[in-house]
């Protein structure tokens, strides 16, 4: 059906992103200033890392809840979840704008998503092959 919009199309038309301006750019979703595109760029790394945290969590709640010192470990767990993007996140989500704004070019919702979703991904990746490495 036409009236039928796909679940990534409502996502991205939420418009997270506050607004300084009206849009001056192409679109209703493109980010053209250096603020936007960041926080467009964090706030997917945040929420993608709340993703790929929490079950985590979860399961490390129902499995050691009875452990005496273990118990604790799935709020460690939730606070890498929000400490990561809250620190190597802002700076690589700065770097990505930065390149953006000094090329000229404006950032759509899509690749903001991409960007934040591939950071998590990345660093997701990292870390469990380090773990592999010390085994």
């Amino acid at each position: 059906m036409q009236g039928d919009v796909g679940f990534a199309q409502q996502i991205l038309s939420l418009n997270l992103v506050p607004r300084k301006r009206l849009s001056s750019c192409g679109n209703d979703t493109s980010l053209c200033d250096f603020s936007e595109m960041w926080y467009g760029v964090i706030l997917w790394t945040a929420v993608s890392s709340l993703i790929f945290h929490l079950p985590a969590a979860l399961l490390a709640l129902f499995t050691l809840r009875r452990h005496k010192v273990a118990r604790f470990m799935p709020i460690a767990i939730l606070l890498m979840g929000i400490i990561g993007p809250l620190t190597g996140g802002v700076l690589t989500s700065a770097a990505i704008a930065g390149v953006y704004k000094a090329a000229g070019k404006t950032m759509i919702s899509l690749e903001a998503l991409v960007f934040g979703v591939g950071q998590s991904f990345c660093i997701f990746v990292i870390s469990f092959l380090r773990i592999l490495a010390t085994l």
